[in-house]
C-alpha cells in the first residue's frame, strides 16, 4: 500500500471530489493497472482510474497515473491508500464515446457546427440545444469575428472517475479557417460539472490583438430569476440580482495592482465566478485562476452567463505568432436557487482543490529521478532550498503568468527596453517537480503545474514555416518571442515530462518529443558539422534532452545522435588539449560553467551507454578546473581572464564535482566544492517574493527575482549536498 495524504483546508466537510496523483515505480513492480485500487482510511475502496504514463523496456509501469475520488473531512487531515494489486471489483464507468458522455447526472453531444460546442445537454429530463452554452467567439483587433468548428473528436480517457473528450478545429472569419483552437471537456462519474478547457492557437505569421473572447450561456430564465457574479480575495464578494437584471465583474490591471494578497498564487488567489438560476434550476460558471490570467470579465442576467476571457475594452492581450493559450472554466449544473454559499464553496474547490501527497520514500525507491534524497537532514540548508524556491517574482496576466522577467537580462538591454522573459531557462518546471518530490509540499508541485502550462503554451512556436522555429523553445527575450532565437542551448524537456506524468496531458509528451526533434534539426545546420568549433551549451543540452526523450520512451532512435555529439566533445578536447573556449581573437580560455555543462551533460549519457573514453573525458575536464581554475579562497573563477576572474556564482560546477566523486568514489572532489556551497548558501534567497505591485506592458509584477537562479542551481545542490550527507563532511561547516 503507497499512503495519499491529504492535508486539512477546509473547514466543511468534502463532498467527493476528483483527485489526482502521479507514482513513479520500480521496473517490473506493476505490469497492468486493472488491479490499481485506492481506498478510504475505513478500508473502503473508491471509484479508480489508472493508466500508465511511461514504461520500462520490460513493459512494466514507470509512471503511474491515478484518479479517483475522495471525501477530505472538516477541520482535519486523513490518508488514503493505493493498492496496485487490489483484487476487488470495480465500479460503473462513465458511458462515454468521442462524441459525447452520460455521468449519471448530466449527459452532453458534442457538434461539428459553427459556432456550437454541444449538439444537445441534458439534465435529467430538461434537454437544451446548442445554443445552452456557445463556442468561443473571438473577435480581433480589427473587429472581424471568427466563429469556433470542431473538425475532430477524440476520446481522450474514460473510467470510473472521469471522461475527457478533445475536440479540435478552427477559428473561420467568412468560413475561412485562420487560428487553430482546441477544446478538452472533462464530465465525472455522478456529478453536476463539465470543465471547458479551451487553447487558442496563433497559426498566422502576424500578431493576433484579440479584441474580445468569450463563451455565452443562453437560456431565458423566468421573471424570478437570480443573478449573481462572485470575486474573492479573503473572502467572497458577491453582485445579486433578484429580477433578473445585469450583474458583473472585472479584473483589470489595476485591480490587481493595489489589492492585497498573501498566497502563494500558484497555488490559490481567489475565485471568480458568475450564477444564474431560477426554479427550473441554474447554471454556474468559474474561471481558473482569473486573477492570475487577466484580464477577464463575467456578467449575469435574466438571458444567462457571459464569460469573457478576454473582455473587450480591458487590456491589451497580443498573441504573437505561433502561441498559444488554454483557458478552464467550471460548469457547474446546479438545483433551483441553490445556496450561494455552496456555489462559491465548490468553485473555491476548483482553484484550489484537495491534492494527495506521497511520501519522498516513494520517488527515491523508485529510482527514477536523479540522488537528491538524503535520509538525515540539515534543517537550515532545507530552509535555505525552499526560500530559493519560493522566492521567485510572479507575474499575471494571461500570456504572462507562469514565468517571470530576467531583470541581468532586461538591464542589459536585451529587450530594447521591454522586460526580458525567462522562458523557463535552466527548466524551472524540473526544478520544482524534483522540490516536490523530495519534500511533499504541495506548493512546489504547484509551482510546476503553473510554469510548465505557460512553457507549453506560450513558450514553444507552435507554428512556422521555419522548420528550425517550428516545435522549437524560444530563448529568453521581450514578448516571450519577440527578436527571438530558438538555439540547442535554450531547450529543455524534463519539466514537459514532469508536467505530463503528474496531470496525464499528453499534449507535454508530445512538446517534448517535437523539441527533440527540434533539436535534431538544428545540429543539421552547418556550423554543427565542424567538430570541436561549437559552444559546449549547444550540444551539451542536446544531449542531455535526447537522453530524457530516451529514458522516458525508451525509444533507441534518440540514442543515435548521441555518439555523434560525443565526438565533439572528444574533437573539442584534442583540438585544444582541454575543453576550451575560443573568446577573443587570441585567447582560448577555461569557461567553469561551459565545461560543467558538457560534464553534467556526458555523464547523463554515460548512466545508460557506459564508455569508458565517457569516464575519462569527464575525470579530466573536472581535474584540470580543481588544478587549474580555483581562487586562493577555493572558489571556482568564472572565467579564465583577468577581466573576469570574478567569483563564479553558477552552482552547475557542484553538479561536475558531485559526478567525479560518483565515478571515483574519492572524497576530495566534494570537499572541493564546500567553499561554493557556503558561498551560495551564505547568499540566502536572493528576494523574499514579497514587494511592491506595479504594471508593466501587460503584466503586473511582485517583487522578487528570475525563476532561473532557482532552476540552475536545484539538482547541482541537492546532488551535492545528498552526496556530501553520505560522506558526513557538512555538518560543523557553517551548514547546521
Amino acid at each position: 500500500m503507497i499512503s495519499l495524504h491529504f492535508e486539512k483546508i477546509y473547514s466543511t466537510e468534502g463532498r467527493w471530489e476528483p483527485c489526482s496523483v502521479a507514482i513513479p515505480l520500480k521496473a517490473g513492480e506493476l505490469r497492468d493497472c486493472d488491479g490499481v485500487r485506492v481506498y478510504e482510511e475505513n478500508g473502503a475502496p473508491v471509484p479508480t482510474q489508472a493508466r500508465g504514463t511511461a514504461h520500462y523496456p520490460d513493459g512494466s509501469v514507470k509512471w503511474l497515473f491515478v484518479r479517483f475520488m475522495a471525501k477530505v473531512p472538516a477541520m482535519s487531515s486523513v490518508d488514503y491508500a493505493l493498492d496496485l494489486h487490489s483484487r476487488v471489483s470495480g465500479f460503473e464507468a462513465v458511458r462515454a464515446d468521442r462524441l459525447g458522455a452520460d455521468t449519471g447526472k448530466l449527459s452532453f453531444q458534442v457538434s461539428g457546427k459553427e459556432g456550437a460546442l454541444f449538439d444537445r445537454i441534458c439534465l435529467g429530463d430538461r434537454v437544451f440545444d446548442s445554443r445552452y452554452i456557445s463556442a468561443p467567439s473571438l473577435r480581433d483587433g480589427d473587429d472581424r469575428e471568427y466563429r469556433f468548428r470542431a473538425e475532430k473528436w477524440e476520446l481522450l480517457e474514460c473510467g470510473e472517475v472521469c471522461a475527457v473528450i478533445k475536440g479540435t478545429g478552427w477559428h473561420s472569419c467568412q468560413g475561412a479557417p485562420v487560428y487553430q483552437c482546441e477544446v478538452r471537456l472533462t464530465c465525472y462519474k455522478d456529478k453536476p460539472w463539465l470543465e471547458l478547457a479551451c487553447r487558442l492557437i496563433n497559426t498566422t505569421g502576424e500578431p493576433l490583438r484579440i479584441k474580445s473572447l468569450e463563451i455565452a450561456h443562453r437560456n431565458g430564465y423566468g421573471e424570478d430569476a437570480r443573478c449573481a457574479t462572485g470575486i474573492s480575495n479573503y473572502k467572497t464578494r458577491y453582485r445579486v440580482s433578484e429580477d433578473g437584471s445585469e450583474v458583473a465583474e472585472v479584473i483589470d490591471d489595476k485591480l490587481l495592482e493595489f489589492e492585497s494578497n498573501e498566497h502563494n498564487a500558484e497555488v490559490f488567489y481567489g475565485t471568480f465566478f458568475a450564477d444564474c438560476t431560477d426554479h427550473t434550476g441554474g447554471l454556474c460558471a468559474t474561471v481558473y485562476q482569473a486573477q492570475q490570467n487577466y484580464p477577464k470579465a463575467v456578467a449575469a442576467d435574466r438571458n444567462g452567463l457571459r464569460v469573457k476571457l478576454v473582455p473587450e475594452g480591458v487590456g491589451d492581450v497580443v498573441m504573437q505568432s505561433g502561441m498559444a493559450r488554454e483557458q478552464k472554466i467550471l460548469f457547474d449544473f446546479h438545483e433551483p436557487f441553490a445556496e450561494l454559499s455552496e456555489l462559491n464553496d465548490t468553485s473555491i474547490r476548483y482553484q484550489m482543490p484537495n491534492k494527495p501527497s506521497v511520501s519522498p520514500r516513494v520517488f527515491e525507491e523508485s529510482c527514477v529521478e536523479p540522488d537528491i534524497f538524503t535520509e538525515k537532514k540539515l534543517v537550515p540548508m532545507e530552509m535555505f532550498l525552499q526560500s530559493r524556491a519560493d522566492e521567485h517574482m510572479r507575474c499575471y496576466g494571461m500570456l504572462n503568468w507562469g514565468d517571470s522577467p530576467d531583470m541581468g537580462y532586461t538591464a542589459q538591454g536585451r529587450g530594447n527596453g521591454e522586460l526580458v522573459w525567462t522562458n523557463n531557462e535552466y527548466d524551472f518546471a524540473h526544478a520544482c517537480a524534483l522540490m516536490y518530490e523530495r519534500t511533499g509540499i504541495r506548493r512546489f508541485l504547484d509551482y510546476m503545474l503553473v510554469s510548465g502550462r505557460h512553457w507549453l503554451d506560450v513558450d514553444i512556436c507552435h507554428y512556422s514555416s521555419d522548420p528550425l522555429l517550428l516545435n522549437g523553445q524560444w530563448e529568453h527575450t521581450n514578448g516571450h518571442c519577440k527578436n527571438g532565437k530558438i538555439e540547442c542551448s535554450h531547450q529543455w524537456v524534463e519539466g514537459l515530462l514532469d508536467y505530463y506524468h503528474f496531470t496525464g496531458d499528453d499534449d507535454a509528451l508530445q512538446a517534448a518529443i517535437e523539441i527533440g526533434k527540434n533539436d535534431l534539426r538544428l545540429l543539421e545546420k552547418p556550423e554543427f558539422q565542424h567538430a570541436g568549433e561549437t559552444n559546449a551549451r549547444e550540444t551539451g543540452w542536446a544531449l542531455r534532452a535526447f537522453v530524457a526523450l530516451y529514458q522516458e520512451t525508451y525509444d533507441e532512435t534518440w540514442l543515435e545522435k548521441c555518439d555523434w555529439i560525443v565526438s565533439h566533445f572528444e574533437a573539442w578536447e584534442q583540438r585544444y588539449g582541454l575543453w576550451l573556449s575560443p573568446y577573443t581573437d587570441n585567447t582560448q580560455i577555461r569557461v567553469v560553467f561551459m565545461i560543467s555543462i558538457a560534464v553534467a551533460s556526458l555523464m547523463r549519457y554515460y548512466r545508460v551507454r557506459p564508455q569508458e573514453k565517457i569516464r575519462a573525458m569527464i575525470l579530466k575536464a573536472v581535474d584540470d578546473l580543481l588544478q587549474n581554475a580555483r581562487l586562493d579562497n577555493g572558489l571556482f573563477y568564472y572565467k579564465e581572464l583577468p577581466s573576469l576572474k570574478r567569483f563564479g556564482n553558477n552552482p552547475i560546477i557542484l553538479e561536475a564535482l558531485t559526478i567525479a566523486y560518483e565515478l571515483t568514489g574519492e572524497v576530495r572532489y566534494l570537499e572541493a566544492g564546500l567553499p561554493t556551497l557556503r558561498f551560495i548558501y551564505s547568499r540566502g534567497a536572493q528576494g523574499s517574493g514579497s514587494g511592491q505591485k506595479k504594471i508593466v506592458g501587460d503584466t503586473v509584477t511582485t517583487g522578487g527575482t528570475g525563476t532561473k537562479g532557482f532552476a540552475q542551481m536545484m539538482i547541482p545542490v541537492t546532488t551535492f549536498y545528498a552526496a556530501c550527507m553520505k560522506e558526513d563532511i557538512l555538518a560543523g561547516k557553517d551548514f547546521g
